[in-house]
């Protein structure tokens, strides 16, 4: 996955642009206008990797422990800023470490999409975005994670 870096960069910077941008384009090879989606694996989840457990994992934790704050709305701007650093950080090292076969890696990066979208949202990066809106983007990937991947020591977080 370390070959892909630099598309999980250029995720990250599309996020700055703009979360519908950046959904929509983040997959974009010029194979045309079409939205990539996630799916399963022949009707299977795809693998998983022990660096991706742990990255998810350390998210959903992160996440897990702000869910009262966030869903009361009593998180503050620092502790938004600080649950962004905690995702862009597992991101990091999931990109860094996470070895998958190409089309698995291709389904990751949809998923790492929405991570890093949603932490730029937290992290107030995004004009004219509540940050809380970024909360619900990560929870969605958690979710879509859960879903598509076989993780079988990751719960997705009931909310």
């Amino acid at each position: 996955m370390k070959s892909h870096l630099l598309i999980a960069l250029t995720v990250w910077g599309l996020a700055a642009a703009g979360p519908a941008l950046a959904a929509r384009n983040a997959h974009d090879h010029g194979h045309g206008a079409a939205a990539v989606t996630l799916q399963l694996n022949a009707g299977q989840k795809w693998e998983t990797d022990a660096p991706l457990r742990a990255g998810m994992g350390k998210i959903r934790q992160a996440m897990a422990g702000s869910l009262q704050a966030i869903h009361t709305h009593k998180m503050s701007a620092k502790a938004y800023d600080d649950l962004a650093k905690k995702v862009h950080s597992a991101v990091g090292q999931i990109v860094a470490q996470c070895k998958l076969p190409p089309a698995a890696d291709a389904q990751l990066h949809i998923v790492i999409a929405d991570l890093l979208v949603g932490a730029d949202q937290m992290a107030g990066k995004v004009k004219g975005v509540p940050r809380v809106n970024g909360a619900v983007k990560v929870m969605g990937a958690l979710e879509a994670y859960g879903t598509y991947f076989d993780d079988p020591g990751f719960r997705v977080i009931e909310h």
